[in-house]
C-alpha cells in the first residue's frame, strides 16, 4: 500500500514542476545564463510546492504505463517552454529596437556583451536588455509571469492534449507583436534618420565636394544620442506594457 501510495504522492508536484521548471528555462529575469542554475532549480520547486495545494484537484493521476508518463511530461514540458519562449520573445523586442536605434545613430558596429544572450550585441539593445530586466522586477512585472504560470493550468490544463496548432499560431503572433513593439520603441529614431539622410542628400547635391558623410558622422552620434536619452523613458514604459499585454492572454477574465 505505502509504495503505491508514496509514487502517487510525489507525482504531483513533480508534474507541476515539469511545466514551472521547464518555463524557468526561458522566463526574462529567471533564466538568465548569469543565474546559477542550482538557484533557478530551487527556485521553480519552491514556486512548484506553493501551486500544488491550489491546482492538486485537476491534475490527472499516476499513468499506469511509462509510456503514458512520459507523453504528460512531455505535454507539461512543452507548455512551459511554450510560456517562456512568449516571455522571452517579448524581451527580444529590445534587440531589434537597439539594432535599428544603431543604424539610425552610426553606432551599428557599436558592439557589447550581452549578459542575457551571453553573446555580442548591438550596444543600445544590450543596455535596453539590462535597464528591462531591472524595471521588470522594480515594477513587480515578475508577479504577472509567475500569475501567467498559475492561470495557465486553467487555460490549458494538465494532462490534456497540447493544443499544437494553437501554439504555432501564438508563436508566430508574439514573434510579429515582438517585431512591431521594437519599431513603435525606435520609431523617433525613424523619423531622425529620415530627415538627417535627407539633409544630407540635399547637402550633397549642393556642395559634390564635400565628404557630407564623414563630416556628419560626429552630429549624427551626438543628436542620436541626445535623442535616446529623451526617448528612453518612454520607450521602456512601451516596453513594459507591451510584456504586461502579452503575458496577460494567460489570465482568466473574471
Amino acid at each position: 500500500m505505502f509504495d503505491q501510495l508514496l509514487p502517487a504522492e510525489i507525482f504531483g508536484p513533480f508534474l507541476v514542476f515539469a511545466r514551472i521548471g521547464s518555463a524557468f528555462v526561458l522566463l526574462p529575469g529567471f533564466g538568465e545564463a548569469y543565474v546559477a542554475p542550482r538557484w533557478r532549480l530551487l527556485l521553480a520547486l519552491g514556486v512548484s510546492l506553493i501551486l500544488y495545494p491550489t491546482i492538486a484537484p485537476s491534475l490527472p493521476r499516476l499513468p499506469s504505463t511509462s509510456v503514458g508518463l512520459v507523453a504528460l511530461l512531455a505535454a507539461e514540458i512543452g507548455t512551459g517552454l511554450f510560456i517562456g519562449f512568449a516571455a522571452r520573445a517579448t524581451l527580444v523586442t529590445l534587440q531589434t529596437a537597439g539594432m535599428i536605434i544603431g543604424f539610425q545613430t552610426s553606432l551599428a558596429n557599436a558592439f557589447a556583451f550581452d549578459p542575457s544572450s551571453t553573446q555580442q550585441g548591438a550596444l543600445m539593445g544590450a543596455w535596453m536588455t539590462i535597464i528591462a530586466l531591472v524595471l521588470i522586477f522594480a515594477t513587480d512585472l515578475h508577479h504577472v509571469m509567475l500569475r501567467a504560470l498559475a492561470e495557465s493550468y486553467a487555460m490549458l490544463p494538465a494532462g490534456g492534449v497540447p493544443p499544437v496548432d494553437d501554439f504555432a499560431d501564438a508563436i508566430a503572433r508574439v514573434v510579429a507583436q515582438s517585431f512591431l513593439l521594437g519599431v513603435r520603441i525606435a520609431a523617433p529614431f525613424l523619423v531622425f534618420g529620415l530627415i538627417f539622410f535627407l539633409a544630407l542628400g540635399l547637402l550633397a547635391r549642393l556642395m559634390p565636394q564635400m565628404q557630407v558623410f564623414f563630416v556628419s558622422m560626429p552630429l549624427q552620434i551626438a543628436i542620436g544620442l541626445t535623442i535616446f536619452a529623451v526617448t528612453i523613458a518612454t520607450g521602456m514604459r512601451v516596453f513594459l506594457e507591451g510584456f504586461e499585454e502579452t503575458l496577460s492572454t494567460f489570465f482568466i477574465v473574471r
